[in-house]
């Protein structure tokens, strides 16, 4: 397989055993491995951390909704430019809205989307997270309160967007290229 970045930095050869695992789960429940992963099987301890993280935040218990959680990484994804993030989420978003125009309004301007007001302050909120975190205040909050979220999904909208800033930034630093099967799914 090609290198999934713009960096020279070889799988570990062989794969730990867990780890050969966890990529056949991949397989066999994506129907590939993201590239993502393969970038960070450079380095175990980075990859497990990484993944720990991701599953964490993205499927572990939350008061969001996976779709909505999806939509955080990628309205936080356009505003950064974040190519990988976008084709890959943007194909997420795609499949648990069964709705290929709302994947494809919130990479190009979420703004445009037909959105609940839940949502719209949820995506408000990520990004000026993302555009103007030193900015956000107790009104910013609230607004988030006032549209149903409890301080816990604050948290977890926060910890989202916080994740995907930090990622977008690698990807992009490194050339991180999405896998090409992301581009057609769930149209």
């Amino acid at each position: 397989m090609k290198n999934p970045t713009a960096l020279n930095l070889p799988a570990v050869d062989p794969l730990p055993e867990s780890t050969a695992k966890f990529f056949a789960l991949c397989e066999e429940k994506l129907g590939l491995v993201p590239n993502v992963l393969r970038a960070y099987s450079h380095n175990i301890d980075k990859l497990n951390a990484f993944s720990e993280m991701y599953n964490d935040l993205m499927l572990g218990d939350s008061g969001l909704s996976k779709l909505e959680r999806e939509m955080i990484a990628v309205v936080v994804s356009a505003e950064n430019r974040c190519f990988y993030c976008l084709v890959a989420h943007g194909a997420a978003v795609r499949q648990l809205s069964q709705n290929p125009e709302l994947g494809e309004a919130l990479v190009m301007n979420y703004r445009v989307a037909d959105l609940s007001t839940r949502q719209r302050a949820m995506l408000d909120f990520a990004v000026k997270m993302t555009v103007n975190c030193s900015e956000i205040e107790e009104i910013d909050r609230q607004r988030l309160r006032d549209a149903g979220f409890n301080d816990a999904g604050i948290w977890d909208i926060a910890a989202v967007a916080g994740f995907f800033n930090m990622t977008n930034k690698i990807a992009t630093a490194v050339d991180m290229r999405p896998n090409p099967e992301y581009h057609a799914q769930f149209r």
